[in-house]
């Protein structure tokens, strides 16, 4: 019965990944990595990769009731990240574990310095380049958002976003959330939102290539353990994003990587 204590497990990962945009991976994963010691790369992110698309479907939902998903945007991004996470899915076949656990460690370290030291581009930067993309927001709420971002940019970040996931089993939105409020302008509620809408799409594409590169039960049953789990959290995790500032979900998220990088740093074998 040891699997059962996933189900509380998927329910925390559902709250916070949505909450913060995030998906979820950036908790499951380290988790997954200290509960199931011996267990390979492939295995805990194909877990990973199916827990985040079902949080991220649920999560979406909620979102688009809220009307803070950028559409236009979220449907561009998503389909540049589906050949990086083909390709990505397929290269955690051929992953070291000891040298993961050393990689994403130090990945989640630059994810936090680059976090919480880079500067925000300013707006104006881009708004002479062709490549600009305007976009106006009015959520259920009725807060209005305007901001610009240059689409190459957004493209590029995309790729290297549906590449690195599901190598990592984090899902995505931990790398695109940061990137689109600090390189690209999103304000934060909307970054979250519309990553939530790519991180579906992304990570069911991972979960495909996962299946027909075969599944085993001991990946499908603790799957469907943190589904149970997760799903009703992602609800959650929306519903409390209407009360959080921007400026928190930066904080929460930086704080949240930096332990989850340390404890990973320090695992054995």
């Amino acid at each position: 019965m040891k699997f059962l204590i996933l189900i509380p497990v998927g329910f925390i990962v559902g709250t916070v990944g949505t909450l913060i945009g995030a998906g979820g991976g950036f908790l499951l994963m380290p988790f997954m990595m200290l509960y199931f010691s011996n267990s390979s790369p492939k295995d805990l992110t194909a877990i990973s990769m199916i827990a985040i698309f079902f949080n991220s479907l649920s999560g979406t939902y909620a979102y688009m009731k809220m009307k803070r998903v950028e559409i236009k945007t979220a449907i561009i991004f998503s389909l540049i990240t589906i050949p990086g996470s083909i390709v990505g899915t397929i290269v955690t076949n051929f992953l070291d574990r000891k040298k993961y656990n050393l990689a994403f460690g130090i990945f989640l370290i630059l994810i936090v310095i680059f976090l919480l030291f880079f500067k925000k581009v300013e707006q104006g930067d881009n708004k002479n380049s062709f490549l600009t993309k305007t976009c106006f927001v009015k959520d259920s709420s009725g807060n209005e958002y305007n901001f610009s971002y240059n689409l190459l940019v957004g493209l590029v970040i995309s790729f290297f976003v549906g590449f690195l996931s599901p190598i990592f089993g984090i899902g995505g939105g931990v790398l695109h959330v940061p990137f689109m409020i600090k390189l690209l302008c999103f304000p934060p509620h909307i970054a979250t939102a519309t990553s939530h809408f790519v991180l579906m799409v992304m990570s069911f594409v991972s979960v495909l290539t996962h299946i027909f590169s075969k599944v085993d039960r001991f990946v499908l049953l603790n799957s469907l353990m943190i589904i149970i789990g997760i799903i009703p959290g992602a609800q959650l995790g929306a519903k409390l994003s209407k009360k959080v500032h921007g400026n928190f979900l930066l904080y929460f998220l930086s704080f949240a990587l930096f332990v989850v990088a340390l404890r990973i740093l320090f695992l054995k074998g």
